[in-house]
């Protein structure tokens, strides 16, 4: 099929892209009233590292990660709902995650694991991290143990 002049091709699979570190994903309606204001930009990428990390450890449903990642930072992370969910419904369109239905005390919910794909995205995201860290370290001259 011929493009146009200036017209773009677009793919619907690239906006499931995992190859980049950076990922936009835009909060679904039912969570934008909750969203937490509090974290700053600069944390893109950052919550999917989390999730992805929580989910190696252990299967998790959703507010369940959201309750552990500030536990475990000691407050430093709020990450609400309003971001946590709609990763999780990006990552197991990319096939990071899977999900099954499960009842726990008397209530449905939805339980999330890491799949082979995501754990290498784990890795990845993971050795970048590193990377950034220690170049951030050095040039604030920060010793590491």
């Amino acid at each position: 099929m011929a493009r146009r002049k200036g017209e773009v091709r677009r793919s619907a699979d690239r906006r499931y892209d995992t190859s980049q570190f950076y990922v936009y994903i835009p909060f679904a309606g039912r969570y934008e009233e909750r969203v937490n204001k509090t974290n700053p930009p600069f944390l893109n990428g950052v919550p999917e590292l989390l999730v992805l990390q929580l989910l190696a450890r252990r299967e998790m449903y959703g507010y369940e990660l959201v309750r552990e990642i500030q536990a475990q930072s000691h407050d430093t992370f709020r990450f609400g709902e309003g971001c946590i969910y709609p990763y999780l419904h990006w990552l197991e369109k990319a096939r990071l995650v899977s999900g099954r239905r499960a009842q726990a005390g008397g209530r449905s919910r939805f339980y999330y694991r890491l799949t082979s794909k995501g754990q290498k995205r784990l890795e990845a995201l993971a050795a970048e991290w590193t990377r950034v860290t220690k170049g951030i370290a050095v040039i604030l001259g920060v010793q590491h143990a």
